[in-house]
């Protein structure tokens, strides 16, 4: 557990992370903080923008029908970070989830900074609203790198904390840059906390329309 004068980061147990339905675990991550200790350095931002992938039938899935040393860390029990290169150059966190040998993830779309801010701009080199507004800015805000994947959330370095703020709504629509995965493309989800202007964009109302192509990584 952390403290300082704003916050108190309490972290969820491992129950949390093990539950069957990602599509819930992505909506419960919503509100709560990703929080990130490097080198001493804390950095935090509320979670505002969620996707989530189920590893088996869901071609959207990076472990769908494969099983590869760069998944090999989707397969873990619930509650470890997966993070790759996106083009090479993004570094992406997703929340593993379920039980061991289920392969399901959450990603982290986009943050609202909480603590930090300063050391995320500097990071960033930026000083508008939008600092981690998006699944590759956020990661570069409170430096996380390939490098950390399969850590601990329950951990030090790269946790979850709770949130006692829930009171929001939540939009869902088609998950962004997915378009390769077929009917699964069009499945609503990605969640977003409704109104919030610092998502990386808003959701679609029309969920069959084809999906977007491009993600927002800068």
């Amino acid at each position: 557990m952390h403290e300082n004068n704003t916050f108190l980061y309490e972290k969820p147990d491992r129950l949390f992370f093990l539950r069957e339905d990602v599509t819930q675990v992505a909506k419960d991550l919503l509100g709560m903080l990703l929080v990130s200790g490097k080198n001493g350095v804390v950095t935090a931002g509320k979670i505002l923008e969620t996707e989530a992938y189920c590893g088996r039938g869901d071609k959207a899935c990076h472990a769908n029908g494969k099983r590869t040393p760069r998944t090999e860390v989707m397969y873990r029990e619930g509650g470890v970070a997966y993070i790759y290169l996106c083009y090479g150059i993004h570094h992406l966190i997703n929340i593993v989830t379920n039980v061991e040998g289920q392969a399901d993830a959450v990603l982290i779309r986009a943050l609202e900074p909480v603590e930090g801010i300063e050391v995320m701009r500097e990071r960033r080199n930026f000083t508008k609203a939008k600092l981690a507004s998006g699944p590759g800015t956020l990661t570069q805000a409170m430096d996380i790198k390939v490098s950390q994947t399969g850590t601990d959330l329950l951990g030090d370095e790269i946790w979850i904390a709770k949130s006692y703020e829930k009171d929001f709504e939540i939009s869902e629509g088609t998950r962004i840059g997915v378009d390769y995965a077929g009917e699964d493309a069009f499945r609503p989800w990605r969640f977003i906390i409704k109104g919030n202007k610092l998502v990386s964009r808003p959701v679609r109302s029309d969920k069959r329309k084809s999906p977007v192509t491009t993600s927002e990584f800068h």
